[in-house]
């Protein structure tokens, strides 16, 4: 079961997270929770109120991220699925070489140029979610072989 140890709020609905146990137990690492805050209507008020956002606290010995007194929470399994879905430049880099692929072929495979492949690879933040999930969805395609007839 994940659970966080330490959490700090950042701007455009991002949080510094250290993780206690789960997975990714021992990494510290940016989480961009604004799939689930755009996408649920509980976290509705978050969205456009900073300073309530700014108000996060760990509640349930690190396993609930809260806000408002615990009016709005966000279990730390959510998180962790997010962090998943995320990359950064480093992780993309790690993402080519697995796949034995030159930029220009990660362009052409991802529909992307190849001015925003060597951005991806040269970014010190998260790259866009949808590249992200892209990649994890061309690795599944690699793992699962070609379709059948």
């Amino acid at each position: 079961m994940p659970r966080l140890v330490g959490i700090r709020p950042l701007e455009r609905l991002c949080v510094s997270v250290a993780w206690a146990e789960g997975s990714r137990r021992g990494r510290s690492e940016i989480i961009d929770l604004s799939p689930l805050i755009g996408q649920f209507r509980i976290y509705a008020p978050l969205r456009d109120d900073p300073a309530l956002f700014a108000g996060v606290v760990l509640a349930d010995d690190g396993e609930t991220l809260e806000w408002d007194g615990g009016r709005i929470d966000m279990p730390a399994t959510s998180v962790e699925r997010l962090a998943e879905e995320q990359m950064t430049g480093a992780d993309f880099e790690a993402f080519l070489r697995r796949n034995n692929l030159t930029r220009h072929a990660a362009a052409a495979e991802l529909g992307r140029s190849l001015r925003a492949i060597q951005g991806y690879v040269a970014s010190q933040s998260l790259i866009p979610r949808v590249v992200a999930l892209a990649c994890r969805g061309f690795e599944a395609g690699k793992r699962a072989g070609p379709p059948s007839p």
